[in-house]
């Protein structure tokens, strides 16, 4: 049975579209897709994403022991960054999508969505007199996403949230949002400027309450999970269950670049070292003529030779209505402009490799200072 977040009460009353994410309910549709994903292009969209696992490590050497596990080289994170990248098995195989935030040296905070990302942590730590405290139901969170997100968070604080005072993957301690304190990232799910406030689940209803009071002037609309997949694969962000899982390398799906194989040795190492030339499907974006939903999963061919598959596909509204989705190509044959065909059900659907990903490649919108 899913749990519910510090949220939910105030979720339930705009809807009873739900669906489960990482164990937790979550809604899939809060008012009408098309108008949830305006919204967060063109103004504002807010959601509940308390259900990230988050992790707090701490006492001395806790950015090293961090350091020790995480593809990441975050050996040298300054004070107040996060870093993005994969947690690994010692078989190089993907637990985690994760940020790794150093709040010091001694003390660092951990967002993924595993549940064996606290324990790998635990057994790491064991003896070494380093805490690992796992905080999601301690610290939910909502996402504050879009053009307007800066302006309508700065209408509720003192404090300065100017890209020059909070850059993006960034975050700050000392903020308070209609008084209420919070810890905030700047960062997001959606390609656009945006952020989240993590908060104490007493303050949860109030955060929520203050955020709609001044948002929703400005054009701020609660969004659910189905307007947050396109945004995931318009801006080619990756999930669990999804892009990966147990059996799967960073190198496949799109996090080979955070393996720092150059930063000594850390979990998964060797195994990463052999799977950087042995793993053949890298992570690309298609765009077809058609299939919507339907194409998840289907196999693409080139010349009329199996490459891949799609991830996950629906209808892009920035692509004016064509299919888009995520897949996963032979090393090979993943250049953009190839024309491919994608097979759906009995059809065979003609389409391209397109540039990844194909909304706001060098995440302009999101780094607006």
């Amino acid at each position: 049975m899913s749990k519910e977040t510090a949220f939910y009460p105030r979720l339930a009353a705009l809807t009873d579209d739900w669906t489960d994410l990482f164990g937790y309910s979550a809604p899939a549709v809060v008012t009408d897709v098309a108008d949830e994903y305006r919204a967060v292009r063109e103004t504002a969209g807010i959601m509940d994403f308390s259900m990230l696992r988050k992790v707090d490590i701490e006492g001395p050497g806790a950015l090293d022991l961090v350091n020790s596990i995480v593809t990441r080289d975050v050996s040298k994170l300054p004070q107040g960054r996060i870093a993005y990248g994969a947690l690994a098995d010692a078989e190089g195989r993907m637990v985690d999508d994760c940020t790794v935030m150093n709040r010091d040296p001694a003390r660092v905070r951990f967002c993924g969505a595993n549940d064996r990302d606290a324990e790998i942590f635990a057994a790491k730590a064991e003896g070494t007199g380093i805490s690992v405290r796992e905080r999601t139901d301690e610290l939910p969170h909502l996402c504050v996403q879009g053009p307007r997100s800066r302006e309508i968070l700065q209408s509720l604080t003192q404090a300065d949230l100017s890209g020059a005072a909070l850059r993006y993957y960034g975050f700050r301690e000392d903020v308070r949002i209609g008084g209420i304190p919070i810890f905030m990232t700047r960062l997001g799910y959606t390609a656009e400027l945006g952020y989240e406030l993590w908060v104490e689940p007493d303050l949860a209803l109030d955060l929520w309450d203050a955020l709609l009071e001044a948002g929703a002037p400005r054009g701020l609309r609660v969004i659910g999970m189905t307007a947050l997949d396109i945004f995931r694969i318009e801006g080619g962000f990756i999930i669990g269950g999804v892009e990966y899982d147990q059996t799967v390398s960073p190198y496949e799906c799109g996090l080979g670049w955070s393996v720092a194989l150059g930063k000594g040795d850390f979990q998964g190492r060797e195994a990463l070292l052999r799977d950087r030339e042995s793993t053949t499907l890298r992570l690309t974006s298609v765009e077809l003529e058609s299939g919507a939903d339907e194409a998840t999963g289907a196999p693409i061919l080139l010349e009329g030779r199996e490459i891949g598959y799609v991830t996950q596909a629906l209808v892009s509204p920035f692509r004016g209505g064509k299919t888009v989705g995520l897949a996963k190509v032979h090393k090979d044959q993943n250049q953009p402009g190839a024309r491919i065909q994608a097979r759906v059900g009995d059809e065979l659907v003609t389409g391209e490799i397109v540039r990844h990903p194909v909304y706001e490649p060098e995440r302009k919108r999101a780094k607006e200072s």
